[in-house]
């Protein structure tokens, strides 16, 4: 990646919504599923393991961002949805089978997809006052752009 590349990513998400660093962290999450399914198809076992422990840094920062007090039934099955691609996670590093992983990238997709429409969705300010106290997601984020395509880099500690 360019240097200009890094600056505009870097740009990109410093302007981004809450909602527009979730797609960023879910578009993330999907790079490394790719790399983890060809590493599996390449029995590259150093790179499978690196691309699934930082896809699981990317679950857990999303999973930072969940208010289950607040967030209702939303927030329920988003921690749902993560603790599954968790468990598919480990299903696909035990089979060594990069077609699980492909599976859940097309969910991955789909969940992504219906947040890209909720982003681009011209704001309602009553809406997006109720949304910001009741959508189940924290909108606070303390990251930085890596040099690596399709990936944030980010603390352990965030």
């Amino acid at each position: 990646m360019t240097a200009t590349e890094i600056s505009y990513r870097k740009s990109a998400i410093e302007g981004a919504s809450s909602i527009g660093l979730m797609i960023a962290l879910l578009d993330t999450l999907v790079g490394d599923f790719r790399r983890a399914a060809d590493a599996l198809r390449k029995n590259d076992i150093e790179t499978r393991c690196r691309e699934l422990n930082h896809a699981t840094l990317v679950l857990v920062h999303l999973e930072s961002w969940l208010d289950l007090e607040k967030g209702g039934e939303s927030a329920q099955n988003l921690a749902r949805f993560y603790a599954y691609l968790r468990a598919k996670m480990l299903e696909a590093g035990a089979k060594k089978s990069a077609s699980v992983l492909e599976m859940q990238i097309d969910m991955i997709l789909h969940v992504r997809s219906s947040w890209q429409q909720l982003d681009s969705a011209p704001p309602n300010h009553e809406e997006i006052r109720s949304a910001s106290s009741s959508d189940g997601v924290k909108t606070s984020y303390a990251s930085g752009v890596g040099a690596e395509p399709e990936r944030i880099r980010f603390s352990q500690s965030a």
